[in-house]
């Protein structure tokens, strides 16, 4: 068996309409799937990726309105990194992004810069051979659009604790002592640490709560059975619908998840308009009115079709849902 690289990234965020503005207007994804936490569905839960949704690409949000801006510690992920396909992309982003946020740092191939709320991205020329994963953007050409994830970095305080973990359970292959590569069939994903800060993290906007790894439906079970031989303690296997979830923490105490490669977010909603509306599991159905009368209406993303805007106009938060 084989982990076929990062699934999702889940994130946390204080205000999301501004958080759907940054992702959509300035990186250029699209938002894919609007719902709600399924632990917690008087909170959002906001998809982000490539025109399809494909695991791999997609970046996610929980709201919880004004919950203060966190800061990452030992033992969370502090960065994202994305794949482009050139330096002249790289160029491109260091024009782009010159007035959107307050920290941007150029090293020769790479750009690091922070979302309005801290969480830190980086990206970064790629040469692998995987398929770009790219969001159709009206402002930024598929040459320089962001190409789905090349790796996550987490901070540790004793990496060679999770080093049987993720090499002899999860089989990730070394790269060197700090960072480890997640590859399966179709594609890869990187893992790194770093030393931790001396400040102890704190949960809240602009951290990363968890980071997932994809799996085959065919395997999940098996992947559980393996996890829990290990003495990681994960949860049962979650049907969220639009994949199945097993979750656990790995010993530098970074939240795992496992998700599956299906169903896919276009089981429930035409993919020429996803992310159009609020959509509930079926599960959650029966909840709709109190949902949406505790949801932050949102507007329109910038790169929404041109049918959304003339069925919503300008909204297509729990109103525009009814």
């Amino acid at each position: 068996m084989a982990l076929d690289g990062i699934h999702h990234v889940t994130c946390i965020t204080g205000d999301a309409p501004r958080n759907a503005d940054f992702y959509t207007r300035v990186l250029g994804l699209r938002l894919v799937k609007k719902t709600v936490n399924q632990d917690d569905p008087t909170v959002y839960h906001l998809f982000y990726a490539d025109n399809e949704g494909t695991p791999g690409s997609d970046i996610t949000f929980f709201e919880y309105p004004g919950v203060g801006r966190g800061r990452a510690g030992a033992g969370m992920v502090h960065t994202v990194r994305w794949r482009l396909a050139s330096e002249d992309a790289v160029d491109f982003w260091e024009q782009r992004l010159a007035g959107e946020t307050t920290v941007l740092e150029r090293h020769d191939t790479t750009l690091a810069f922070e979302d309005p709320e801290g969480l830190r991205h980086e990206l970064a020329v790629s040469d692998t051979a995987d398929e770009p994963l790219t969001a159709d953007h009206p402002e930024i050409s598929g040459e320089h659009a962001l190409q789905g994830f090349d790796s996550v970095r987490a901070y540790s305080a004793n990496a060679n604790a999770s080093r049987p973990v993720l090499e002899n359970v999860l089989e990730f292959t070394p790269i060197d002592d700090r960072a480890w590569e997640a590859r399966g069939t179709s594609r890869g994903g990187i893992y790194a640490y770093d030393d931790p800060p001396a400040e102890r993290g704190i949960g809240g906007g602009g951290t990363v709560h968890h980071v997932a790894w994809a799996t085959t439906m065919d395997e999940h079970e098996a992947w559980h059975g393996r996890v829990e031989g290990a003495g990681l303690h994960p949860s049962p296997i979650i049907d969220r619908f639009w994949f199945r979830s097993i979750y656990f923490r790995e010993p530098s105490g970074v939240l795992f998840e496992l998700a599956t490669l299906g169903p896919g977010f276009a089981v429930d909603e035409d993919l020429a308009h996803l992310g159009e509306s609020l959509v509930l599991p079926p599960a959650f159905e029966h909840l709709r009115d109190q949902v949406e009368a505790t949801l932050t209406p949102l507007g329109l993303p910038a790169n929404a079709p041109r049918l959304a805007r003339r069925r919503f106009g300008n909204r297509v938060g729990p109103a525009a849902a009814r």
